[in-house]
This record gives C-alpha cells, sequence and structure tokens, in this order.
C-alpha cells in the first residue's frame, strides 16, 4: 500500500471518529432520551413543583378574569337600579313609611287641597288641578328633597368613614370590626348604611355582596366605587388597604371638585335668580304705585292669557337656566 493511500485511511478514519464524536454528544441523548431524564431529575429537585409554577403563571389570568365578572356584576345591578320601585324611593329618602303609608299620606294631602281649592275659587277644575298636584306632585317632590339632602350629609361623612377602613387594616383590624365602628361611631346617614352591612354579614351575606347592595340604597358615584374595591379585592385578593387608600383620595378629590365648581357657579345662579324674579318685582311695583293700570291683566280675558304665555315663557327661561348652571362630573 502506498503512502497516499495510508494518508487517505488515516483523514477518513479521523473525519469518521470526529463526526461519531459529535453525534455521540449531540444526538445519542435525544435518542437514548438522556435529555428527558435529565430534565425530569432537574424538576424533581427544584424547591417549587410545576403545578405551583404553573398556578403562578395563570394567577394574573385568573385574577383579571374575576375582576372582569366581578365588574360586570355590578353594571347590571347599576341598570336595575334605574328602575327604582315606590318602596325603595322612600328608603333612599331616609324615611321608615310603608309604601300603603305613603299613598294614605298622598291621597289625604291631595283631598286636602282640593276641598282647600274647592272652597276658595270655587272651580271643580282648580279644585283638581290642585287635588292632583297634591296626591302625586309634592309627595314625589319631597322624596325627591329628602333623597338629595340625605345623599350630601353621606358624601360629607363617607370619606372619614374610608379612612377609618385604611386605617384599620392597616392595624391589623379585621374589615367586619372596622365597619363595626363605623356603624357604631359615624354619624347619620353613614352609620345607618353600615350597620345595614354589618346586619347583612350577619346574616350570611358575603362582604362583597354586602357593599354592593349600599348602592341601591344610596345611588351615588362614591358608594359604587366602595362596593367595587370591596367586592374585586374578596373575590381576586389584594391589597386592601392600598385600594382604599386610593379611593379616599378620590373621593376628597371629586369633593373638593364639586365644592369649587358650586363656588364658581354662585355668580351664574344669582343672576339666573335675579332674572326669573325680576317680573315678579316689576309687576308688585306697579301695582302698588298704579293697580288699576295692571288690574286689566286678571280682570280681562286678553290680559289672562297674556299672563299665561308669560308664564309659560318664563316656565321655559327658568328650566333652560337650570340646566345651564347645573354641572354633572
Amino acid at each position: 500500500m502506498s503512502a497516499m493511500s495510508m494518508q487517505t485511511l488515516a483523514m477518513f478514519a479521523l473525519v469518521a471518529f470526529a463526526v461519531g464524536g459529535v453525534i455521540w454528544v449531540f444526538v445519542y441523548p435525544i435518542i437514548s432520551g438522556e435529555r428527558h431524564v435529565e430534565l425530569r431529575q432537574q424538576n424533581v429537585t427544584r424547591a417549587d413543583p410545576v403545578a405551583a409554577r404553573v398556578a403562578t403563571s395563570r394567577a394574573p389570568k385568573a385574577r383579571r378574569e374575576q375582576v372582569e365578572e366581578s365588574i360586570k356584576e355590578l353594571e347590571l345591578r347599576q341598570k336595575k337600579a334605574k328602575n327604582v320601585p315606590l318602596q325603595l324611593r322612600i328608603s333612599q329618602a331616609g324615611l321608615n313609611w310603608s309604601k300603603r303609608q305613603f299613598i294614605i299620606i298622598s291621597a289625604v294631602v291631595g283631598a286636602v287641597l282640593f276641598v282647600a281649592g274647592f272652597v276658595a275659587s270655587g272651580h271643580l277644575l282648580i279644585a283638581a288641578g290642585l287635588g292632583f298636584a297634591g296626591g302625586f306632585g309634592i309627595p314625589r317632590w319631597l322624596l325627591s328633597f329628602l333623597k338629595i339632602r340625605r345623599e350630601q350629609k353621606f358624601l360629607y361623612n363617607f370619606p372619614d368613614a374610608v379612612d377609618v377602613i385604611v386605617r384599620g387594616v392597616k392595624a391589623g383590624l379585621p374589615l367586619g370590626d372596622c365597619l363595626r365602628i363605623i356603624a357604631n361611631e359615624s354619624p347619620e346617614p353613614v352609620r345607618g348604611e353600615f350597620k345595614t352591612i354589618v346586619e347583612a354579614q350577619t346574616v350570611g351575606i358575603l362582604m362583597g355582596d354586602a357593599c354592593a347592595k349600599m348602592y341601591e340604597r344610596m345611588p351615588l358615584p362614591e358608594a359604587n366605587f366602595f362596593g367595587i374595591v370591596v367586592a374585586i379585592q374578596q373575590r381576586a385578593g389584594g391589597n386592601l388597604s392600598e385600594a382604599l387608600g386610593n379611593l379616599s383620595r378620590v373621593l376628597r378629590d371629586r369633593k373638593k371638585m364639586k365644592a369649587k365648581i358650586q363656588a364658581m357657579s354662585m355668580e351664574a345662579k344669582a343672576s339666573a335668580v335675579i332674572i326669573a324674579a325680576l317680573p315678579f318685582a316689576v309687576m308688585i311695583l306697579v301695582y302698588i304705585s298704579s293697580p288699576n293700570y295692571i288690574e286689566l291683566l286678571w280682570t280681562h280675558a286678553t290680559g289672562r292669557l297674556m299672563m299665561a304665555c308669560c308664564a309659560a315663557w318664563m316656565s321655559i327661561g327658568v328650566f333652560v337656566m337650570k340646566k345651564m348652571i347645573n354641572f354633572d362630573f
């Protein structure tokens, strides 16, 4: 065998040995399953199990789904709360009347005004108008007035109640104990609302559901925010003190914004009151100075028609000014 053939065989043997080594190092573990064995040994020897890692990877998604479900349920409750029954309106006004008592009182007021109008004017149509206003208008206006006044008192003290919960949770108190403190020491109507939450929790209703139901009795965005925060925390977990601390800052900022809007709109409100009262003031002054001149407005048919048209136009103007100076945020 020549020297050239020996070198060729030696080169071929070296190349074959190198290729075999590469295959042995990289390919054989995959074919024999040694790579899977090593991965399995590493998974077994780790401190955290595979199930814990899978749960951790799925935790943000599960929390996000729980938050979305809570918000959807609260939105459905808000839609249902728009159609408020009479009994709930009475409760929102802070009255302890039943529906039957309210209807009886409305009927009595309407009957009294009907009799008074008929005795004073002698016209059945005027008496019927007064009776209708007394039976349907005045009682419902009273409910709206009491409801607005109660909501303003609630908004004035509600941020302090949330701060009590934040400090109590940071100090280590359970949420239920913080709610009991508010139910015992806060002024009305905050005390009554939180007392209802504590009583609902006592009979077995979940804390999140009890807090969410406060929006039905107190239809305010602030109460809705509180119910959403507590309901999400109860279902998905999280730092309650931090969430309620942020809510308290939002409530106080909304309170400051509302006070600023009221202060800035006082000039427009004063102007609206002066413009609305000006025709009546002029009428009184003219009647004092020359009564015979202005008596034609209610003694003559054309004057009464003019007064009715003027009253309609004045009402339209007052409603327009009311819409212009009322700011919602």
